[in-house]
């Protein structure tokens, strides 16, 4: 990855939305909802407290997320979107 984020800030993947509905019917690429779940590709080290001591981050590489649907900022890294956050900004994580 070319891009590593600072502090407590976090680099997400999202997920792909559904193609269809339950129903079967097939959704165009206008009318889908982005996902509010994605992938976390790299954090960075932590947040600090007031006296300098590092706050160790809660997720890691690799995890599966849930964000607010407003969250982030979007960024193009070798041609992929993603999306830079704060660790406060995930929701939680997906098992």
């Amino acid at each position: 990855m070319a891009l590593t984020p600072l502090h407590d800030r976090v680099l997400v993947r999202r997920t792909e939305g559904d193609e269809k509905t339950a129903g079967g019917l097939i959704i165009p690429d206008s009318a889908k909802e982005k996902p509010a779940e994605g992938t976390v590709v790299a954090c960075g080290e932590g947040a600090r407290k007031d006296s300098g001591e590092l706050i160790p981050m809660a997720v890691k590489a690799g995890d599966n997320v849930l964000f607010g649907k407003w969250s982030g900022t979007e960024v193009t890294v070798d041609g992929e979107e993603l999306l830079m956050m704060k660790e406060s900004d995930i929701l939680g994580l997906l098992s």
